[in-house]
């Protein structure tokens, strides 16, 4: 999962992308990196926090009415600053690109371009096999007048040889900005509009919140299988068009955690769709005769359900667990080893809370139980009598291939677990999981016109409908891999 945004705007961006770029933060911790232009194309990337890549220096040289900006999460290669983005190609016309996704056709992709198209791609990055395709189709059509239309049919170039899930942000020198989606819609991207006494400003971004803070109030989604595309006229005309239907199929796992509260995907508010998580997996909870004193939240993600479970249970609400701002969210670390060693310095007791109480944690999600079993001990060793563990997510139990952290199946703690198993595993006295089904009607009441959601991560079911045994298993092959040549690097063993 990454943030990703593009700005083509009537002043200098790099102000405004900066301040965005904080607040998708949360959605990629690895790297990050900004593209600007104004006749020629200027970037910076590098590895860690925006605030720790971008200084005065570089700042001042990121000149241009024209940015793109991404903040990394990896999925694929090493996480080495080569794979961070944007990217740029120089032909035809200069053409820039980030993305958030991850491209399941990766590696044949990258074999083709060679062998085909004598085109090398240098990093692992997937975006810059979609990049090179979408360049790749332009370039058959240089001698041509330029127009939307060709735009659109490159977008549908990449549809077809492109598999998995994207959302993209495309920069083409003197010719405009495009936004599109991958044709069911897994990830997230937002189109904002801000109306200008000569000119509208126009951004894209993975998250509303981003453009709420670049000031931009008027914003839609961008459709499955659709491409928005801004021209280099005097007047900026928007062009749109719904490119291939298929059945649209956000991911429910923006919502139960990778998402801010605060923002809007696909018509729904997270903040609210996660006050109903909390409601219906108050109803289960209250099923299972429970003597709870209190209710404390794993922050952040899990607060707002974890406030109306304790409303509908009448139960008393406290904050126990006190959150140490300057470490990243352990759940996007690259290994679980780093994901134990930050525990203890993410989070502390407040022990008069705990002591001698009968408490309900509750979480977002359980993954790998290693997170979940550290936090455990952590809050018995503060005095706790007894202690449940409450997951407003079903179990989670399938890899992701679609640009999620959890792709082996070994990884998941509730695939050939019941939830008494689980709970002996992460030393709970008992563990409540949400309910698949009322998971998803929960997230669906502010927009019923989507009929499902991917829940591959819950069900197993891929529903791009091209996700065989093989790709999970090079997929699976790939990350042990990672992990072996991290776990090297550090001296540590799994």
């Amino acid at each position: 999962m990454c943030g990703v945004l593009g700005i083509y705007d009537n002043e200098e961006v790099i102000g405004k992308i900066y301040d965005a770029m904080l607040t998708i933060q949360h959605r990629g911790q690895d790297s990050a990196g900004i593209l600007t232009y104004d006749g020629k194309y200027h970037i910076k990337k590098g590895n860690g926090l925006v605030q720790d890549i971008f200084d005065q220096r570089n700042i001042y040289r990121l000149r241009g009415h024209v940015g793109i900006g991404h903040t990394r999460y990896p999925t694929v290669g090493e996480g080495s600053v080569e794979d961070a983005q944007p990217f740029w190609v120089n032909y035809p016309y200069g053409i820039a690109a980030a993305h958030n996704g991850n491209v399941t056709n990766f590696l044949e992709l990258k074999k083709d371009l060679f062998e085909k198209s004598h085109k090398i791609i240098n990093s692992n990055c997937d975006v810059e096999v979609i990049l090179n395709i979408f360049a790749e189709y332009l370039e058959r059509f240089t001698s041509k007048e330029f127009t939307p239309e060709l735009v659109f049919n490159a977008v549908k170039y990449v549809y077809k040889r492109v598999k998995g899930s994207y959302s993209v942000v495309i920069h083409i020198a003197n010719k405009g900005m495009l936004g599109f989606r991958d044709p069911y819609g897994l990830r997230p991207l937002l189109f904002g509009i801000k109306g200008d006494k000569m000119v509208n400003s126009y951004a894209f971004a993975s998250e509303s919140v981003a453009l709420d803070v670049m000031g931009f109030k008027n914003y839609e989604d961008v459709g499955p299988g659709s491409a928005i595309f801004i021209d280099n006229s005097k007047n900026r005309q928007v062009h749109r068009k719904k490119i291939i239907n298929k059945p649209f199929r956000p991911c429910i796992f923006e919502y139960i955690y990778f998402a801010r509260p605060d923002s809007f995907l696909n018509g729904i508010n997270v903040d609210k769709a996660r006050v109903e998580l909390g409601k219906s997996l108050a109803k289960r909870i209250r099923l299972s005769n429970l003597d709870i004193d209190v209710v404390v939240p794993v922050p952040d993600s899990s607060r707002t359900a974890a406030i109306q479970i304790a409303r509908e249970l009448k139960l008393k609400y406290r904050e126990g667990l006190v959150k140490n701002r300057y470490i990243g969210r352990t759940f996007i670390m690259p290994g679980n080893i780093e994901r134990i060693k930050s525990i203890r310095h993410k989070l502390n007791p407040i022990r008069h809370v705990f002591e001698g109480k009968k408490v309900l944690l509750v979480d977002d999600s359980i993954v790998r139980g290693n997170t979940s079993r550290s936090i455990i001990q952590m809050v018995r060793d503060a005095g706790a009598e007894k202690i449940y563990f409450a997951s407003y997510s079903a179990p989670l139990a399938n890899p992701c291939v679609y640009g999620i952290d959890m792709q082996t199946s070994g990884e998941f703690i509730a695939r050939d677990s019941t939830p008494e198993q689980i709970a002996a595993k992460i030393g709970a006295d008992a563990v409540i999981y949400q309910d698949l089904d009322e998971m998803e009607k929960d997230v669906r009441k502010q927009n019923k016109h989507i009929q499902s959601f991917c829940k591959a991560c819950f069900t197993g079911y891929y529903p791009t409908g091209d996700v065989s045994s093989e790709i999970l298993r090079t997929i699976e092959k790939e990350r042990d891999d990672n992990k072996c040549k991290v776990n090297e690097e550090d001296g540590t063993d799994e």
